[in-house]
């Protein structure tokens, strides 16, 4: 088998910062042959610096191309059920940006997609590449922690509002801070936790500081333009009893500038996992309790390096990635749920 061909749906931040690093890594397995952009100086930028002939503005012209084996759908979230989609139906290998789309229906329509194409699907959550993440995942599976019956999924910043792009746009991009970083914290969690299913939620939703204007870690941002919660919560009860709470803002006076990670509690052990800080480890073993902090791994490359990888050797050894369509559409479903809570001031079941 020869390389891989590669084509690229959305050339913004996320395609040049993780997507074409990754694959530009795996030369002798991978090739990127075609760029797509809304904006096409932006595609004709990057294809100029990497000498890539393709270039295209409408992804559906892009994917008549019977060469390209896998695409990456970067796009904005509004755009990733039908890119997926068209791109499954040709026949290609998908790996698509989280969160998986907008809302679970579309969602579900990925997954349908993705069972009748035959081919392999998975959603951008690099942190369940991380080094301590796989390294605590390892201790989970191993019975080390008994019976997790708790978990938080926190993914907070004080000031921290993405003002570019379609951020800040409802209509595009479904939600604010719960889709954008909370859904790393809770795909995680969700992750550690044995993906369980879902089974009732109950989550707020506010948007009781960034519409007014406010300070901001990122650039400046009309209030005007402000569609979308700044803040997040959830409490989920799954079918096997296990429960999860979930918070995440890109705005609220907290004391820590940012939070991102994952907490687990077992019948055993438990763990703390924040971003920059050690892994942390509690036990009880001889009658008393143990604290063990587990210095962070040197990596190699990113956690974005690693999924790419992991994607690409999944397509040439035919195997299973390590997220799956329907672990990626459960997430969405709570999501969801954590948004119609907010509407009914009651609590939501999940089919």
């Amino acid at each position: 088998m020869g390389k891989l061909k590669v084509g690229i749906i959305g050339v913004g931040g996320i395609a040049k910062g993780a997507h074409i690093p990754g694959y530009l890594r795996l030369k002798d397995k991978v090739e990127i042959v075609a760029l797509c952009d809304i904006i096409p100086e932006r595609a004709q930028k990057k294809a100029a610096e990497l000498e890539i002939k393709h270039v295209f503005t409408d992804y559906n012209q892009m994917l008549e191309m019977d060469e390209i084996d896998i695409i990456s759908v970067c796009t904005p979230n509004y755009a990733h059920a039908p890119a997926t989609i068209a791109a499954l139906n040709a026949g290609k290998h998908v790996i698509c940006e989280k969160p998986m789309a907008r809302n679970a229906k579309e969602a579900a329509e990925m997954v349908k997609a993705y069972k009748k194409s035959g081919k392999i699907l998975t959603v951008g959550y690099q942190w369940r590449f991380d080094p301590d993440i796989q390294a605590l995942k390892s201790l989970i599976d191993n019975g080390e922690f008994g019976e997790i019956y708790f978990a938080k999924a926190i993914a907070t910043r004080r000031r921290g509002i993405p003002a570019w792009g379609d951020f800040l746009n409802l209509e595009k991009q479904g939600g604010g801070p719960l889709v954008d970083i909370g859904t790393h914290a809770l795909d995680l969690t969700l992750y550690l936790m044995g993906n369980p299913q879902p089974e009732t939620v109950l989550g707020s939703s506010y948007t009781k500081i960034a519409d007014k204007g406010c300070l901001n870690n990122f650039r400046d941002y009309d209030p005007k333009d402000y569609q979308v919660e700044d803040a997040a919560f959830g409490y989920i009860k799954m079918k096997n009893g296990a429960t999860l709470s979930l918070e995440t803002s890109w705005a609220m006076n907290i004391m820590d500038d940012e939070i991102f990670g994952t907490e687990v509690y077992g019948s055993l052990s438990g763990a703390r996992f924040h971003c920059g800080k050690p892994l942390t480890v509690v036990s009880e073993a001889h009658e008393r309790i143990n604290i063990n902090q587990i210095l962070r791994r040197d990596k190699i490359g990113s956690n974005y390096h690693a999924e790419i990888e992991h994607f690409v050797d999944c397509i040439l050894e035919g195997k299973e990635p390590l997220v799956k369509p329907e672990e990626a559409l459960n997430v969405m479903k709570i999501q969801d749920a954590i948004y119609a809570s907010q509407k009914t001031k009651a609590a939501i079941t999940i089919e």
